[in-house]
């Protein structure tokens, strides 16, 4: 008779074989019990054999075909266990199954079931982390075979086990049978004579290493898997551009721009905007910044929509296309209107200025983003059949008309009022808004000034403001903030650029109040700050210290921000959370960009009005995927990418024209990459780029490349080492319980 043991290392597997073997020898049998292992881990598969006999047993193979199988751990189950076994044998299953749950093919055996890891870890036997169970299943087989349990006891006091008499008297008594009608069929013996065998080289003879046929893949306890997963870049883009994605498409194909326009084409038609101005999180986020520096994935797309137009150049119309009203032409009207047309419905934007871009036109001056590049994105969502009406201011009344008109409205307006400090003579000519300063130089309007500027403020509307005075002929410009570098809210980049033009930051100062003689402004008074606790927006508060200075000047210029004008809300309608805009009748409005957000950027405007869109479509009864920003904490961290298996490469910078600005030179300061070989810095984390890392460290050399993209794994040789993913260097491979 032949018993075959499956289990895992920890459990007990060879010693219950050997507790076995004792019961039969005390029974006069000749016995033989020997384990299949090697230096497995814990958890690894074990096979343990024992076999009993009236005569001395001569065979020394291991057990192909038992009479009785017992499987310590249920997750082994599948053919590979199963096989050999004859028909009207005996499986004993360490299982939670009941008799119900066996499924047919069990039909023909007799079959026990007991759940002896619970039996035994209330019996204190092993630890919580790792049951040993091959006691209690002694126990159980004991039941299922017919043999009395006094043999057990009495083995048990032999070897001295008896402390785990409870636990075995336990699963004698509760263990599951259930009996064939299937006659036990005996397996024939293997023939194992010489004519059968190989033939034995002699040792000088091998020269190679033939495959031994083992399949050794059931010894696993776990599998590699290929995954992809979310990389912070993409994560942290506010847009929802897939990072990523055009990046690895240029690294893969030598610079494709094609492809990987197509793949910003499908978030954002504002690539040459975007690559000029975004804040860049993506870059924040970049995991190379842990090595030698971010990414430049900016540049990378301004490369990209250099080469190749990134709005998609056609789409297909729905048979009943919803008609939206978009109240604002930035960009967040623009990308509302984009998802719109893409969707196959009809969008039509209102402005007030004469041409489409909003802020993008009116508040950023060319040297930072020249007109031919904004025209050239807004036209190629016009061409996907937006309709736009410029020169139409909007009051509450003509909101109200246009909610009637169409389906549905985005109000993507923006911030519309300006804040000012309301200081005794803030009335004079020499005191301006920064707003209407940039558009007057951007709208073509002229705008000239001379002498010290002050600007007032800490954002990137203030380092526009800043910059652009030089240009408009100020001999001195300081930019005067009530914290310190750390929490101005101003693009790190934009604030080094002024530095570098010549601006100068006076930080921890607040406006007191204006000095004016004779009717003129010749200075500005400043309180000295300090830094408190920290507000709701993270930042530390700044505190009066009652020391004051005077500063003389010429001009102040105010950037301190911007809020919401109710004054074009009709009666009843107000901000809701996520977008929803609240109407006294029930139309389908919602906001888009900084009126719903307050978030300030031009990535943030993008993604908002891909939403806004989105969800007044879902609100009209259309099945539309709204856009939902990515979670940045399920995105790979930099501890999981194998940096040592990258070298170290520097920057591919943008090219940056000398900071010496002149009168009236508003041209391009940053003319971006000279080529796209900054995409082969990527890391590419959580997203294969076929490295063949994981084939080259397989130990069994069962991994190969597939002729499309991607690998095989040989699941019936994988021993589950996890090798190849540990070395994986971007984490985009992981094991997986069987």
């Amino acid at each position: 008779m032949e018993i075959r043991i499956h289990g895992r290392g920890g459990q007990g597997g060879v010693t219950g074989a050997k507790i076995l073997a004792l019961i039969y020898a005390r029974l006069g049998k000749d016995v033989q019990t020997f384990g299949d292992y090697s230096g497995e881990r814990s958890g690894a598969p074990v096979r343990a054999y024992t076999r009993v006999s009236d005569e001395p047993i001569t065979n020394r193979n291991k057990v192909y075909h038992p009479d009785h199988l017992l499987v310590f751990d249920d997750s082994l189950l599948g053919p590979a266990v199963l096989s050999g076994v004859p028909k009207g044998g005996h499986i004993l299953l360490n299982t939670t199954m009941s008799l119900s749950d066996l499924p047919p093919e069990y039909a023909d055996f007799n079959v026990g079931l007991i759940n002896a890891t619970e039996i035994a870890r209330k019996h204190g036997i092993g630890t919580k982390s790792l049951v040993i169970v091959n006691t209690t299943i002694a126990g159980a087989y004991c039941k299922l075979v017919g043999l009395e349990f006094s043999e057990l006891d009495a083995a048990y006091n032999d070897i001295g086990f008896a402390s785990n008499l409870d636990s075995a008297r336990e699963a004698f008594e509760t263990v599951e049978i259930c009996e064939t009608s299937t006659p036990h069929q005996h397996a024939p013996e293997d023939d194992l004579s010489a004519a059968q065998l190989p033939m034995v080289m002699e040792l000088v003879a091998h020269v190679t290493s033939p495959a031994t046929g083992l399949k050794t893949g059931t010894w696993s306890s776990q599998r590699p898997a290929y995954v992809e997963k979310l990389a912070p870049c993409s994560a942290f883009c506010p847009a929802g551009n897939d990072a990523i994605g055009f990046v690895q498409a240029m690294a893969a194909n030598g610079g494709g721009a094609a492809e990987g326009a197509e793949i910003l084409g499908r978030s954002t038609p504002l690539s040459a905007v975007c690559g000029r101005v975004c804040p860049a999180p993506c870059m924040q986020g970049c995991n190379r910044a842990e090595k030698e520096g971010t990414v430049n994935i900016r540049g990378l797309e301004r490369w990209i929509a250099e080469q190749n137009p990134v709005a998609v150049r056609k789409v297909e119309r729905v048979a009943e296309p919803k008609r939206l009203a978009i109240i604002g032409g930035g960009p967040a009207g623009l990308s509302a209107a984009y998802e719109l047309a893409k969707a196959g419905h009809d969008a039509h934007i209102f402005d007030t200025e004469a041409k489409l871009g909003g802020v993008l036109r009116t508040g950023i001056p060319e040297y930072r983003l020249p007109r031919v590049a904004l025209d050239r994105e807004v036209d190629d969502v016009l061409a996907l059949g937006v309709t736009a009406h410029c020169n139409e201011p909007i009051d509450a009344g003509r909101m109200s008309e246009l909610a009637s008109d169409f389906d549905g409205v985005i109000i993507a307006a923006g911030l519309q009022k300006l804040r000012s400090l309301g200081l005794p003579g803030e009335d004079s000519d020499a005191v301006e808004q920064g707003i209407r300063f940039l558009h007057r130089i951007t709208m073509g309007g002229g705008a000239t000034v001379s002498g010290h500027v002050v600007i007032l403020g800490g954002g990137n509307t203030a380092m526009d403001c800043a910059r652009s005075a030089y240009r408009a002929g100020a001999e001195k410009v300081t930019v005067a903030y009530r914290r310190t570098h750390a929490e101005m809210p101003a693009i790190r980049e934009e604030i080094h650029e002024a530095e570098a033009e010549g601006v100068e930051m006076l930080m921890l100062r607040a406006p007191k109040g204006y000095v004016v003689a004779d009717g003129k402004l010749t200075g500005i008074e400043l309180e000295i700050q300090e830094l408190g606790e920290p507000d709701e927006s993270g930042r530390r508060s700044p505190k009066g210290t009652g020391q004051t200075e005077t500063l003389d000047c010429d001009c102040v210029l105010l950037a301190l921000g911007q809020s919401i004008d109710a004054s074009i809300f009709p009666d009843g309608w107000e901000m809701s959370d996520d977008h929803h805009v609240k109407t006294a009748n029930g139309a389908v409005v919602f906001g888009a960009g900084d009126i719903s957000t307050w978030e300030g950027t031009v990535t943030h405007a993008i993604g908002s009005g891909r939403r806004a869109a989105g969800l007044a479509l879902n609100a009209l009864g259309v099945d539309y995927e709204t856009f939902v920003r990515p979670e940045r904490l399920t995105a790979v961290p930099a501890t999981a990418i194998r940096m040592d298996h990258f070298s170290k490469r520097d920057m591919n910078a943008d090219q940056m024209a000398h900071p010496s600005p002149l009168a009236g030179d508003y041209s391009e300061v940053n003319s971006g990459m000279a080529d796209a070989t900054e995409a082969d810095r990527c890391f590419s984390c959580g997203k294969c780029t076929s490295c063949d890392n994981c084939l080259v460290y397989c130990p069994e050399g069962i991994i190969a490349r597939q002729t499309e993209y991607g690998y095989a794994v040989d699941n019936d040789y994988c021993k589950g080492c996890g090798i190849c993913v540990e070395e994986c260097p971007r984490d985009s491979m992981e094991m997986y319980q069987l």
